[in-house]
């Protein structure tokens, strides 16, 4: 060992979690967090929802306080971006910063996370068209926001959802494009996704579907529309462009890793040289849901998952590794509607619908040979509690018995 510890690049909830893991199992050699962004460790997810809407200031995002990084000897470096990695056989190296500042280091973390995928038309570059994906991204459509009337939000996903909702609470008028057939395509079933569509709608937000977007328009100052392809321009002065993201691969694949959808990594997160970790929203791991088909991989964007698997990356660090093994859960507060998902859905062969519109209680639970694997809760978090734990423990809920939804889920488990 040199001395020169571990290099953790990307200051990422993945990165905080990892270094902060680390410490609590006592490794002692030195842990630098390299962020390229000029702000200290910080999360993301309120970012389109109560720091949008000013419910929390920037301090209420930070993550740790200076003494408590000095107290643990982690070293947080800002505003330096890393662009090239010279690594030796055995996983130890010199990272290059952009700014010519060298880091050494005895073995390198990766939890670099994901960027947001551009809109590739005309007009993109126009003042006024903005991404959400970073705290500047969310401090500069904040400063936007109040001389702003007409927004355009192009993304129906968590991002574009939640923000649009945020704006219409704002007092703004929203108009929602989505591409696709429906809200959340990828991540939630079709009744969920039409009870969402249904609710935003209700309460002002104008959603399209399967719009197709052909340019924005606008004079050199600022943007002043969206043009479909079928030539309607809706008005706005603010464009905000949700559409997905694309995991930052590059420096893993500079220095040989497998990439395929994120970084290749296998259950204790160690990449394709057995040394390396990555971990977060840009690492493709094996699905972690106990029986899972053999060969199975999945890359999730959630801040579960990026708790959950550096704390696997610390143990296999320290020397003890353990297997990721665990359901995944997200959540998606869209102003009066909190949404959480409890394990993955892919698969299913039945579904369950619990909706108790007197309460504003809506449920999807999700069934594959007659076993419970998932469920989307709207307002419901008991039941959202339920079928995690169900899941998690092997125990089943009846779908026999589960459709009414003044019956408490808990009270039908059947443990195995």
């Amino acid at each position: 060992m040199t001395g020169h510890g571990l290099l953790i690049i990307g200051s990422s909830q993945a990165g905080v979690q990892l270094a902060v893991s680390l410490r609590a199992l006592g490794y002692d050699d030195p842990i630098t967090l390299i962020g390229e962004e000029n702000h200290r460790p910080y999360q993301r997810p309120a970012l389109s929802k109560e720091f949008l809407q000013g419910e929390i200031t920037k301090e209420s995002l930070i993550y740790r306080t200076q003494e408590y990084w000095d107290e643990h000897r982690i070293t947080v470096v800002k505003n330096e971006r890393i662009i090239r990695i010279d690594k030796n056989e055995d996983g130890s190296g010199t990272a290059y910063a952009m700014s010519g500042t060298e880091f050494p280091f005895d073995r390198l973390a990766l939890t670099v996370g994901a960027r947001a995928r551009k809109l590739l038309i005309e007009g993109v570059d126009l003042p006024g068209v903005l991404y959400l994906r970073n705290a500047d991204d969310a401090l500069e459509l904040k400063a936007r926001v109040p001389t702003v009337h007409d927004v355009v939000v192009i993304g129906g996903g968590f991002i574009g959802i939640e923000a649009a909702a945020s704006l219409n609470k704002m007092g703004r008028t929203v108009t929602l494009l989505e591409a696709g057939p429906r809200l959340v395509g990828r991540a939630v079933g079709e009744e969920t996704s039409d009870y969402l569509l249904e609710h935003h709608r209700h309460n002002g937000i104008r959603i399209e579907l399967s719009a197709r977007v052909s340019r924005l328009v606008g004079s050199g100052d600022r943007v002043s529309g969206v043009e479909l392809a079928d030539g309607q321009v809706i008005p706005a002065d603010l464009v905000l462009i949700g559409v997905g993201v694309i995991p930052n691969t590059e420096l893993a694949a500079s220095i040989g890793l497998h990439c395929d959808n994120g970084i290749v990594v296998d259950e204790h997160a160690l990449a394709s040289d057995g040394v390396t970790v990555a971990v977060g929203d840009v690492a493709n791991l094996p699905n972690p849901v106990p029986g899972a088909p053999d060969g199975d991989r999945v890359r999730f964007e959630s801040v579960n998952n990026a708790v959950e698997q550096a704390k696997v990356a610390a143990y296999a660090i320290v020397g003890h590794p353990e297997e990721y093994a665990g359901i995944p859960w997200f959540w998606s507060n869209q102003a009066q509607l909190k949404l959480q998902i409890a394990g993955l859905s892919t698969g299913h062969d039945r579904t369950i619908v619990r909706d108790d519109p007197e309460k504003g209680r809506f449920s999807v639970l999700y069934y594959r040979d007659e076993r419970i694997i998932a469920a989307d809760c709207i307002n419901a978090p008991l039941d959202f509690m339920a079928v995690r734990s169900a899941i998690t423990k092997g125990a089943e809920i009846p779908w026999q018995k589960a459709d009414d939804p003044t019956v408490p889920l808990k009270s039908i488990t059947v443990t195995a």
